[in-house]
């Protein structure tokens, strides 16, 4: 393992680059890679390119693109001279793509081709120049400069490690995105300490899934494998299950991260059905020394699935359900949970696969601090403050939202409850702003319930809020899953389905409140027809849906 004496990204890069010239570093699944020789090369060319477009030091780039091996080399070029990176999320709306470029004042954006349609019609005054992400083609902007991959700058650009290197910008579900500032030592020290805990070397093989754009799979799934020497793969399309099977046996991942709401659907989709959809089986899987064989063959079967080689399959991004992890425990399933914040640069707690904890976040990380703000008398909760040197340097042109949740001594407010148990790891209660005050002030923590409905057959998500005093549990179901029963019936089909939902609801209530205490039952069920509006990391914009109310009590 190298040694990283400078936490900045340029730094990172010269290092692990004379460790692993000839190595490959990044590729689309199936193709050649390309080496970090000539990752670095490209880099280094990027910033030339940006040099004669007289980008300087302190300026900020945009780059919104797809994952591809490019994006890397774009973002290593931009922070490699001075230049601070604002990736965009692909899934900003034009609109929001339009005010981020405003705030952020980019002087040039990199795109790729899918997503050009969307800034179109940006009229941004600070922004001179488009650059095509594919081939470094210069698309709009007065000038001649021309990407020459042999190029290298003329000026030398001295680095430091508290230099700002990226303002990320989250949907978040709280409302308004707000620019996380983080300079290069956040970032480098957040991926030299992530590379503890798990062991990773040059013969290790990431596939990425998540967007690039999102700190945890930048520092987690791009420049934690690009300082151990591996390889990252990415797809050509978005990652639906005709492209990724086939992704999974070309490349035969060792190593991959993703979201619980990935890993959840397959278990509902594929392997609970497997066990429940006979009576004997059903019975036999009822029993915990069967469940637990079962779940071990189940889980054999799923590493198949990913290609056979995987040894890691790392879970952030927000709680994962305990029925879905206790599958795959049992399943001996390499999987690993981390937790943290794009304040964090992100990682502030995880466990690798062999220190797996049920429910748990994990432990704190090396060279971080956490600690139980305020905790109640009787349960030990209390919110969770993080302090060390991958928190962030503020929020981009706001102060008085910085003062809100940095301490003059630096630790910051996660605004996320938790408790410590006797091992030393981490347990995540909800969000402060989610909890919601029993009529005997008992703190109701909506994730938990959540966590119930999301066990009951037909239930694709759901969202607990409150409404009138009342808990409403607002339920997404699998409504082709339900009309599959009843296909051949064709008079009354419609009349059979809507009873069929009736039913269902009726018998959700029951299952939930037989299994939560007495003052987090829930008084009303109201169906979604549509998918809930979900952030990069798949959790649900809980703000859009605390702000509406029940309509004549219909689906809404």
């Amino acid at each position: 393992m190298p040694d990283f004496p400078t936490l900045t990204l340029p730094a990172l890069l010269e290092t692990t680059t004379q460790q692993h010239a000839q190595q490959p570093a990044v590729a689309f699944a199936g193709e050649e890679p390309i080496t970090y020789k000539d990752f670095l090369s490209k880099s280094k060319a990027v910033s030339a390119m940006l040099e004669k477009l007289e980008v300087n030091p302190g300026d900020r780039v945009a780059l919104l693109s797809a994952n591809m091996p490019y994006w890397g080399i774009a973002y290593f070029g931009i922070v490699s001279m001075g230049a601070v990176v604002v990736p965009l999320l692909p899934d900003f709306s034009g609109e929001e793509i339009k005010n981020v470029l405003r705030h952020s004042r980019a002087s040039a954006l990199f795109v790729s081709q899918g997503l050009e349609s969307k800034i179109t019609s940006a009229n941004i005054h600070s922004l001179k120049y488009k650059i095509a992400i594919e081939d470094f083609r210069l698309f709009e902007g007065e000038s001649e400069v021309v990407f020459n991959e042999n190029d290298v700058p003329e000026k030398e650009y001295p680095v430091a490690e508290d230099d700002l290197a990226a303002i990320i910008y989250t949907s978040g579900t709280t409302g308004k995105s707000k620019g996380v500032m983080l300079t290069h030592k956040n970032i480098a020290s957040n991926a030299v300490q992530g590379k503890t805990i798990e062991d990773i070397t040059d013969k290790d093989r990431f596939l990425s899934v998540l967007p690039l754009s999102h700190t945890y799979e930048n520092t987690i799934g791009f420049i934690v494998p690009l300082i151990s020497g591996a390889c990252v793969y990415y797809l050509k399309r978005a990652p639906s299950p005709s492209v990724l099977l086939p992704a999974f046996q070309k490349v035969k991942p060792t190593m991959m991260l993703t979201v619980p709401l990935i890993i959840e659907k397959i278990y509902r989709a594929k392997i609970l059905p497997a066990f429940t959809d006979k009576k004997l089986i059903k019975k036999l899987y009822g029993k915990p020394f069967f469940r637990k064989k079962l779940n071990r063959m189940a889980g054999k079967k799923l590493l198949k699935t990913f290609g056979g080689k995987l040894k890691f399959f790392g879970i952030g991004g927000a709680k994962i359900n305990e029925q879905v992890e206790k599958f795959l425990l049992e399943a001996k399933f390499p999987y690993a949970v981390g937790y943290g914040l794009t304040e964090t640069s992100p990682l502030i707690t995880a466990f690798g696969t062999k220190d797996a904890r049920l429910q748990s976040a994990g432990k704190v990380l090396q060279g971080v601090e956490i600690k139980i703000h305020n905790p109640d008398e009787t349960t030990g909760e209390g919110e969770i403050w993080a302090r060390g040197p991958n928190v962030m340097k503020g929020y981009y042109k706001e102060p008085e939202l910085t003062a809100q949740v940095l301490t003059e001594d630096g630790w910051f407010r996660t605004g996320d409850l938790g408790i410590f148990d006797k091992e030393g790891y981490l347990h995540i209660r909800g969000r402060s702003k989610n909890v919601i005050i029993g009529p005997g002030g008992e703190n109701i923590y909506p994730e938990e319930i959540e966590s119930v409905i999301n066990n009951f057959k037909h239930v694709v998500e759901s969202l607990v809020i409150e409404q009138k005093g009342k808990l409403v549990a607002l339920v997404h179901f699998d409504r082709e899953e339900i009309e599959k029963k009843y296909q051949e019936i064709k008079e009354g089909f419609s009349d059979y389905v809507e009873n069929a939902y009736n039913d269902l609801i009726t018998d959700l209530k029951e299952y939930i409140n037989h299994r939560v205490s007495r003052f987090s039952k829930i008084q009303q069920i109201i169906p979604q027809n549509e998918e809930f509006i979900k952030t990069a990391t798949k959790k649900i914009k809980r703000f859009l849906y605390n702000e509406k109310t029940e309509k004549d009590g219909k689906r809404i």
